[in-house]
């Protein structure tokens, strides 16, 4: 066994030596906080992502930069941060808001500028407004349109026949469905597919998948429900708000309560919170069989030794913990986000995990190193090259991270009062609120993470030489005076 493994190691060598280039398989997931793998909560059933990480590096402390889904991934997309490319809610295009816009080279399109074959299927970029990007792509994209309420069978039966009325859709389904049901299943069909067809010694393709799933509502067929013992679910931890947090930190978890079977005036009950956290895991069980489906493919078409998989989500999400439901917070939970790398050609990598920080706006620079095609980056790309991580899982390149987010999210821009910034060390996470009239500071956080790592402490008036030197880490990255 161990001479076949370093026959097919020295193939790939070989291939990459003589000048061919490896595929790239981009997998991102909606709303997935790190409830998967080897540093997740151990609760979700993931047998493909966990045999993923375990062909590849595992990123313990990677976080995206403004942790709801419009944002964050016109900033990995393009390789600039939120304030660069200037796309801060669900409906701004970044090729109509960034200064240069129009002429940005995203990720998938500098790929296909170096020869790629490019498709995407399913949500990728945004799925509300002109969020799409067909010049990004080889072909047109699939699969990516429609709003989270329409993908459920409630939403597709016709009205007659449903049993009851509600509003928009149900918050969880559960129903005897096949996977293709939901777009997941029939993005899983397509993309597997693709990967059967093309030619394993064809033109080099950069395959993004995007999923729909975890996002609310919280539905799955339910075999993948059935994974589970309800009675055995585990509660939130913590399920209290952080000791001193500020109240603009937080938020009233309006995205749930504007599902159907979610009570709009009152905390949920003990029950309640089970279940919608049962169907969150069903949903991230049922996202992983698909990405299931689609590894095997990725075999099955003899691509496997020479595709590089990355799989991530655009940000966290919180089912309960700190009395929060969803995202648009800068705390842990919403901005820590699953990263995977699994490349054949580094072997010293698979099975393994880094504490080095990452960034989600990190992805650009290190696919185009790993792939080979670096040299020509736009200086302008704000991310850094992770390339030296993945080949040594014990190097760090970056000693800080960086999210943002406005409060309150939800509703009119003009109604917004402030933008949260946080910059995350190896052992702390800070954070400033400053007025958006004024930058007046409004109130300030600080984790400990070596101490109270699921941030159950606002320690800010603990620790003063850690605020200092944090907002000086916060001044220098977003430019403010000191």
């Amino acid at each position: 066994m161990r001479l076949l493994i370093t026959v097919a190691l020295c193939l790939v060598a070989s291939f990459v030596e003589a000048g061919g280039r490896p595929n790239i398989l981009f997998l991102v997931a909606d709303d997935l906080n790190c409830a998967i793998g080897p540093y997740g909560d151990k609760a979700a059933v993931t047998p493909h992502l966990d045999r993923l990480a375990a062909r590849g590096l595992v990123f313990e402390r990677a976080y995206c930069q403004q942790a709801v889904c419009n944002p964050s991934r016109s900033s990995f997309l393009t390789g600039l941060r939120p304030d660069t490319v200037k796309v801060d809610d669900l409906r701004k295009y970044f090729r109509e808001s960034a200064l240069g816009g129009s002429t940005l080279i995203t990720l998938p399109q500098y790929f296909k500028n170096h020869g790629y074959f490019c498709q995407n299927i399913g949500k990728m970029f945004h799925n509300m407004g002109e969020t799409q990007d067909r010049r990004s792509w080889s072909i047109d994209e699939v699969l990516y349109k429609g709003t989270h309420a329409a993908d459920t069978v409630y939403a597709n039966t016709p009205e007659p026949l449903r049993s009851r009325s509600i509003a928009k859709a149900p918050v969880t389904e559960a129903l005897d469905v096949p996977d293709t049901a939901y777009r997941d299943g029939q993005i899983a069909n397509l993309a597997a597919a693709m990967l059967r067809d093309h030619p394993a010694d064809g033109q080099p393709f950069f395959l993004a998948i995007g999923f729909w799933r975890p996002h609310l509502p919280f539905v799955a067929p339910k075999k993948y429900w059935d994974l589970y013992d309800p009675q055995a679910i585990p509660a939130p931890n913590p399920a209290e708000a952080p000791e001193k947090v500020p109240a603009i930190a937080m938020h009233e978890s309006k995205e749930i309560r504007g599902y159907g079977d979610t009570p709009k005036d009152r905390p949920f009950t003990a029950e309640e919170i089970r279940h919608y956290r049962h169907g969150y895991y069903a949903a991230i069980s049922f996202m992983d069989a698909q990405i299931g489906e689609i590894l095997k493919a990725l075999e099955d078409g003899g691509h496997a030794g020479h595709t590089i998989v990355v799989f991530t989500s655009d940000h966290g999400f919180h089912i309960g913990e700190q009395t929060l439901w969803g995202k648009t917070t800068n705390f842990e939970l919403d901005a820590r986000v699953p990263l995977i790398i699994s490349d054949p050609t580094r072997p010293v990598a698979h099975g393994r995990s880094t504490v080095a920080l990452a960034e989600l706006v990190d992805l650009y620079p290190t696919l185009a190193a790993l792939a080979g095609i670096g040299k020509e980056l736009n200086k302008r790309l704000e991310g850094d090259d992770l390339a030296p991580v993945v080949a040594d899982p014990a190097k760090s390149i970056k000693d800080a991270a960086f999210t943002q987010h406005q409060h309150p999210f939800y509703g009119p821009t003009n109604k917004w009062q402030a933008w949260g910034y946080s910059v995350r060390t190896a052992d702390w996470r800070y954070t400033q609120w400053r007025a958006i009239e004024d930058q007046a500071l409004i109130a300030e956080e600080l984790y400990d993470h070596v101490h109270d790592p699921r941030e159950t402490r606002n320690v800010a008036d603990q620790h003063p030489e850690v605020v200092e030197s944090h907002t000086s880490r916060l001044t220098r990255q977003f430019g403010w005076e000191d």
